[in-house]
């Protein structure tokens, strides 16, 4: 099988990196016309499979190409480190001493020790446990200074890193969705209305609406999690006052205000002037429950962890869902359409292959 090159460029020259991005059985399964399993005469290919299933093995794809992005990661921050011992006439190590270790303050003195062991959820003297303490700090210092060293050494390359996510097929059908009218990144959310995560998520989505305006467009997708028992309800609502054009007014006023039984439901469409019984019938008669439902069976197809689960051009964003990370992804999908960065397709390259960076 002929590897695809994932291409990093630092400094004015580029180098290939090679690394697996399918398990080491790669090879059987190299060909899309490849037999997977045959029952009872009939056959399933890997194309088959890739074509009618993909969205079943979306998690599983994900979670391998965020393993394979911290190794090419590493492998790129190892090769930075490498470049500028050998520029500076240093071993790795020294490099380190010189701009990591030498950096890190004088332990912290005997009285701020004790006020951190106030806080430390133990039952040994503060005698018992102070050399544990002074080493988690130190080492918690090391490791924010080596983060911020590597990251100066970054900045003052150009990197980019051709390592293509996997992307879920999301539905869009009867999805409301707001923002650029030619937008060149989609934000969909999977959430919950009564999902506190989710409410204290809002304002981040909200600011990054605001940030990237005229760039993206987001959407909002129905996941209420069954330990919620007023958010199917407020799902329903909000596609009962999308009946009377007033969608995202009212999914705004249910993150705002949080009060979700049914009677406040109802006054929330008094609210917003929507016609007040037309809403009260979409809402009792569970007019828009089938729509609710169809949604989080998507959600749960994908294998979506939980609520708020978010998917940026049909990439998961997974980890912490913070601003600066969301901000990250959205960033480099933009790169991509500004052409910065390629999508590879998956699998996105060979087990076993050559590392051209030759960093052991």
């Amino acid at each position: 099988m002929i590897p695809e090159r994932l291409v990093t460029t630092v400094g004015l020259f580029t180098v290939g990196v090679y690394l697996f991005a399918a398990p080491p059985d790669t090879d059987r399964h190299s060909s899309s016309d490849v037999v997977l399993v045959e029952v009872n005469g009939v056959k399933l290919t890997l194309a088959d499979l890739e074509q009618k299933h993909a969205a079943a093995l979306f998690q599983a794809r994900t979670n391998y190409y965020e393993a394979e992005r911290k190794v090419l990661e590493d492998v790129v921050d190892q090769y930075l480190l490498q470049q500028q011992a050998s520029k500076e006439g240093l071993s790795v190590p020294e490099l380190l001493d010189k701009y990591v270790n030498a950096s890190i303050p004088k332990d912290p003195s005997e009285e701020a020790l004790r006020v951190y062991y106030e806080g430390v959820d133990t039952t040994e003297p503060y005698e018992a446990v102070r050399g544990k303490i002074v080493d988690a700090l130190r080492q918690r210092r090391m490791a924010k200074a080596k983060t911020a060293y590597l990251q100066s050494l970054r900045s003052q390359v150009p990197i980019i890193i051709r390592l293509a996510p996997p992307r879920a097929p999301v539905s869009m059908k009867d999805v409301p969705v707001r923002g650029a009218a030619n937008p060149r990144v989609t934000v969909v959310e999977f959430a919950d209305y009564q999902c506190p995560v989710c409410q204290q998520f809002q304002p981040v989505l909200e600011k990054i609406e605001a940030d990237f305006k005229g760039q993206i467009d987001f959407a909002y997708k129905d996941f209420p999690l069954s330990m919620h028992p007023d958010a199917p309800k407020a799902a329903e609502a909000s596609h009962c006052a999308g009946a009377q054009g007033k969608y995202w007014e009212y999914h705004d006023l249910m993150f705002a205000k949080k009060q979700l039984d049914v009677a406040t439901l109802k006054n929330y469409a008094g609210e917003l002037k929507l016609d007040s019984t037309a809403f009260a019938a979409c809402l009792d008669q569970g007019q828009m429950a089938g729509l609710v439902k169809e949604q989080a069976s998507e959600a749960q197809h994908l294998g979506l962890p939980g609520t708020p689960s978010v998917l940026v051009n049909g990439r998961f964003v997974s980890g912490n869902l913070t601003y600066d990370r969301l901000h990250a992804v959205i960033t480099e999908e933009l790169s991509a359409t500004d052409g910065q960065a390629a999508a590879a397709p998956y699998p996105a390259s060979q087990h076993n292959a050559p590392d051209p960076l030759n960093i052991r």
